[in-house]
């Protein structure tokens, strides 16, 4: 038979693991990724190459998680608020008029979810 003081033990270990799965999991489940989106605002005005922006940005120490086209425009993903920012001010010095360039900051989805949302790729 268990005594109070033993339930109680039991109880406070379980919330003390809890309260550690929350700390350790909480940073990745609100954790952002800060980007760019690179969109033409005039008629017939193609969008720069991916590897044109890269190149500009690397050479000006900005670092890129990744460039990838996205519906009607480029989105650039970096590494923090700061990367943002100097990448926008590059990026409005580089590209001629007739670009939006929005700075956005999305929740970052977790790996599994990419995964799971990936489209497939068709074959064929």
């Amino acid at each position: 038979m268990t005594t109070p003081r033993s339930r109680w033990q039991y109880a406070l270990i379980v919330a003390l693991a809890l309260l550690a799965l929350c700390v350790f999991f909480l940073p990745a489940m609100v954790r952002t990724e800060t980007e760019l989106r690179i969109r033409s605002t005039q008629q017939g005005l193609s969008l720069p190459d991916g590897f044109y922006v890269y190149q500009r940005l690397d050479a000006r120490g900005i670092r890129i998680k990744s460039i990838t086209p996205e519906g009607d425009g480029l989105v650039i993903r970096l590494d923090s608020p700061q990367q943002q920012l100097l990448a926008r001010e590059t990026l409005q010095a580089i590209l001629p008029p007739g670009y939006s360039i929005a700075l956005s900051e999305l929740p970052a989805p977790s790996h599994w979810i990419r995964k799971l949302t990936r489209t497939p790729q068709d074959l064929g």
